[in-house]
Parts: structure tokens; sequence; C-alpha cells
């Protein structure tokens, strides 16, 4: 695969800027962490829900991002998006403990059902997401992206979740423009994030 549109400072103008600040803005930490919000609103009171919405946002979204960060100022890895598969191992595993410290979190703390389930699927899917990359690069992005609008559309209804099917095609666009994934990684993407979520309904999660 050749290098990314986006791998040089120097090519990060224009239409590339726009894409790597859209790719930015709807990369899989942003869209929990608005989905935890969405999820707290829908079972607590407003504070509460925002207290567990904020927990549930700096475990799972904010403390990964970073962790990357500091990967990133330290030299230890050489670009955010991490195109180099190498490079993803360590972030994914840390994840994976965020989103285990939260659990631990809410369990202890009697937090929202609908957290603990989103937590779980995010233990799950990172899981998943992190032994594939051992093997292939695939796309975190559209595994993200997906899984948003199928667990959307089982919690809030198809309608509802209807509002998130441009995300989706704008994702894929952004990320084959960038040339940041191949089709095969993006589509291998999309199909983990439906299955994620399917696998956590048999167990009475989001249903």
């Amino acid at each position: 695969m050749s290098l990314p549109l986006d791998h040089h400072q120097d090519n990060r103008t224009g239409m590339v800027r726009v894409a790597r600040i859209l790719s930015n803005a709807i990369s899989p930490p942003t869209m929990f962490a608005v989905l935890g919000l969405a999820f707290a609103w829908y079972t607590l009171p407003f504070w509460p829900g925002l207290l567990w919405a904020a927990i549930y946002g700096f475990c799972v979204s904010l403390a990964p991002i970073l962790f990357v960060l500091w990967l990133l100022r330290t030299g230890r890895i050489k670009e955010l998006h991490m195109s180099d598969q190498r490079e993803r191992h360590l972030p994914y595993l840390v994840a994976v403990a965020c989103a285990v410290v939260f659990l631990a979190i809410a369990w202890l703390f009697n937090g929202p059902e609908l957290l603990i389930c989103l937590a779980i699927f995010n233990v799950v899917e990172l899981s998943l997401l992190g032994l594939i990359n051992i093997f292939w690069l695939i796309s975190i992005h559209a595994t993200g992206i997906m899984a948003t609008t199928v667990l959307v559309a089982y919690v809030f209804g198809l309608l509802t979740s209807a509002l998130t099917l441009p995300l989706v095609v704008l994702v894929i666009a952004i990320r084959l423009y960038l040339r940041r994934h191949t089709i095969a990684q993006l589509v291998a993407g999309l199909a983990l994030g439906v299955f994620s979520v399917w696998v956590l309904t048999l167990f009475g999660c989001f249903v």
C-alpha cells in the first residue's frame, strides 16, 4: 500500500487538511464519547447522566487519546493516525485497559446498564481489532462508525440510526481519499462493527 496522502506535513493543505480534520472529528473516540453521553442521558436524569458520561468519556475516549499523543510527542510513533500497524499494538492494549477501568468503576458504583454494555462492547471491539492488527491493518474508523450506527439503531430505533448513515459514507470516502486504507480494510472494519454489536446482543445488551 502506498504512503497515505497526508503522511508528509507539507501535503496537509487544502482538501487534504479538510479531510484530516473531518477524519479526526468523526474518529471512534469522538463518536463513542458522544454515544456515551446520549446513552447516559437516555437512562439517567441530567446531572447524574452527565457525570457518568464524563467518567466514560475520560476512560474510553480521552485517556487513550492522551496516551497516543504522548507516544507521538516522545517519538514512539511517527504520526497520529499510525499507518504502520506495528505502532498500533500498544495503543490498543491501553484502550482495552482503560475500558476495563471504567467497567470496574461502573460495577463498584452501580453505573447505568447501557454504559456498562457500551464499555463491554469497547473491550470486545478493541480486543478484536488488536488481534487482527497483529496480522493485518484494519480500519478502526470504519469499525467505529458502523458500530455507532448499529448501536443507535438498537437503542433509539432505525429512523434515528438513519441520521448516522451519511457519516458512514463520509468515513469511507475520507479514508479512501487519504489513502489510509484499502477497500478490503474498510469493508472488514464495517463488518467487524456490526459483528461486535451483534455478539453483545446475544448476552442481553442493547435489546
